[in-house]
């Protein structure tokens, strides 16, 4: 409705400009036929009165044009036209000679005056020579345009959004879920800490990923892996016989079973304990044999936590006097407990699994996933 409104306003307004200049035109040929006429009058001895000055032949002002009259039109507003009334009235206005035209319309109620009428034409021609006439089916559309770029640029950006958003990101094999489960189970044994120290590495809240991880590396996650070669079963492939020494301290109730995922776990997880804090056994002669552990060393300790200062209590095993909290601590205490775990392991592996361990929340990166590619039969 607006741009029909809009439309029908300009076509009113360009109706009403065209015959204000056809107007003015009319008014200057008017003049120019007048002058015109007075010259003739002066040439062929008439006066300017139209009487002859030789003869009085013929009747005063015979020359003179006498304008043909119209009967004026009934004054209508403009507004109130519809747009097939104001092509009939400009058709009309074109019919009618030029003469006619301008007497006619000088006295038409509403008109302005002549002075006024062609101030405002001359402003219309300029304005027509500066910028040229308007169109009156003048499209609407750059602003449909507009919305029709806006829409497909929010389209675009949820495309590229969904895109992002739902695209698959490379996480860990499926097995490791299977195992984290596992390793919640095997952990509420009570006995995995390392005996005396009551070191639990191996399933600290923070730390447990080193469970699954070195299983990742050692058997794949196949609670049924066997090494013929070096006697190792198990999720964690260790031989039976270090399986069921280890399993001796646990107080299993069951007898031990490689083949089972939970005492696999727990056997490594009390090993680990040990590896890392030291134990202390009961010689052959009865007497106490204090085992030494990695944090043991200061050496390992200014490694592992930036200082070398350890605490010692006879009967136990020497600890680093500040707790293996950094990620870089951390992931070097993990490269060395696993190249005691796994006896004969390169430095390449262990660094690997000091990587799998200190990006366990982070599967996605880079090293990650070179690493997994090189492990084997994981699923």
């Amino acid at each position: 409705m607006t741009n029909e409104f809009e439309n029908f306003n300009d076509r009113d307004e360009e109706w009403l400009h065209e015959l204000e200049l056809r107007a003015t035109d009319l008014e200057n040929e008017l003049f120019d036929w007048r002058e015109a006429h007075a010259r003739e009058l002066a040439d062929s001895g008439y006066g300017r009165d139209g009487t002859p000055r030789r003869s009085g032949e013929g009747r005063p002002g015979m020359l003179r044009a006498q304008p043909r009259r119209t009967p004026p039109r009934p004054a209508r507003p403009l507004d109130d036209q519809p747009d097939e009334a104001l092509h009939h009235l400009i058709e009309d206005e074109e019919t009618d000679d030029d003469l006619t035209t301008i007497i006619g319309t000088g006295g038409r109620t509403g008109w302005p005056e002549p002075g006024r009428r062609r101030s405002s034409a001359q402003q219309r021609t300029q304005a027509l020579i500066d910028r040229g006439r308007r169109s009156t089916r003048r499209a609407r559309k750059p602003k449909s345009r507009k919305t029709l770029l806006t829409v497909a640029g929010i389209a675009a950006v949820i495309a590229i959004a969904a895109v992002f958003i739902f695209r698959s990101s490379p996480g860990w094999p499926s097995s490791v879920a299977t195992v984290q489960s596992q390793i919640d189970t095997a952990c509420q044994n009570p006995n995995i800490a390392s005996e005396p120290a009551q070191l639990n590495f191996a399933c600290a809240k923070d730390t447990n990923q080193i469970l699954w991880v070195f299983a990742l590396m050692t058997s794949g996650n196949n609670p049924q892996y066997s090494d013929a070669k070096t006697g190792r079963q198990g999720l964690e492939p260790i031989t039976p016989t270090q399986g069921g020494q280890v399993a001796w301290s646990l107080n299993m109730h069951h007898p031990y079973d490689p083949m089972d995922p939970v005492d696999s776990l727990q056997v490594a997880a009390r090993a680990i304990n040990n590896i890392i804090g030291g134990a202390t056994l009961t010689g052959t002669n009865g007497k106490p044999v204090v085992q030494p552990g990695l944090e043991s060393d200061p050496a390992n300790c200014a490694k592992y936590t930036g200082s070398s200062a350890i605490v010692s209590h006879a009967g136990f095993p020497s600890l680093c006097a500040q707790p293996v909290t950094s990620t870089t601590g951390q992931a070097a205490l993990v490269a060395d407990t696993y190249r005691q775990w796994m006896v004969g392991a390169t430095a390449a592996s262990a660094y690997d699994v000091s990587v799998l361990f200190s990006n366990a929340s982070n599967p996605g990166n880079p090293q990650v996933q070179a690493i997994l590619k090189t492990l084997p039969n994981v699923k």
